[in-house]
């Protein structure tokens, strides 16, 4: 029997139906593998048990024939296997809860695996954004936020631009297709940005009156 966690949700990956006037015009998620390799050090914990592995090969073929120094580094393989696929599980999890929601006005990211919650970044919040390209066509697009607007780092990890600790930087991770949505967002930002926002001013006598 099928199961959808989310099946909750009006509208997939976010919380609430849409506004009037505004309309989604990207939807995506993580790649699994890259996020296991650029978010979680896969190739890192690879690279450590496999040195780990060659050490106990070396060392043991100091005393035992070659043979047997091989299987004594069989526990190191096994180990490291394990270890490689708990990682990537936790990739799998992470990629298959999150969703990243581009519309004619904001970036939502409804992120987490264990505790769910959904980031909306309105372009106005938005200063900058930085696109980091990998082979193959994905990447991951980081973005700046400007004012007061803080995020706590370790609350959004893994969704978050690598060591902006202090300013953290929400990004879109391992995203297939990066150069496209970044130019999705940059045409969406633009618009939204160069659209005169109304706000309600007091007038001197306590009247409110609309200005621009």
């Amino acid at each position: 029997m099928s199961h959808d966690d989310f099946k909750f949700e009006p509208v997939r990956g976010l919380p609430e139906t849409l506004p009037e006037g505004e309309h989604i015009l990207w939807q995506g998620s993580p790649l699994p593998g890259r996020l296991a390799r650029e978010a979680l050090g896969l190739r890192w914990v690879a690279g450590y048990f496999a040195l780990l592995t060659l050490w106990r090969v070396v060392m043991s073929a100091l005393d035992f024939p070659l043979s047997e120094a091989l299987v004594h580094a069989v526990p190191f393989v096994v180990l490291g296997v394990l270890t490689c696929a708990i990682i990537y599980i936790i990739a799998w999890v992470q990629a298959k809860a999150t969703v990243y929601t581009l519309t004619n006005k904001r970036v939502a990211m409804r992120i987490g695996a264990a505790l769910t919650m959904t980031l909306n970044l309105p372009y106005t919040w938005i200063g900058n954004a930085q696109l980091d390209l990998r082979q193959g066509g994905s990447g991951t697009i980081a973005f700046e936020l400007i004012g007061q607007t803080r995020l706590s780092y370790l609350m959004t990890w893994p969704h978050v631009r690598p060591w902006r600790m202090a300013r953290t930087q929400p990004a879109l991770r391992c995203i297939p297709d990066a150069e496209k949505v970044a130019r999705i967002f940059a045409e969406a930002a633009e618009t939204r940005i160069s659209q005169p926002q109304v706000t309600r001013a007091a007038n001197t006598d306590g009247t409110a009156v609309a200005a621009e």
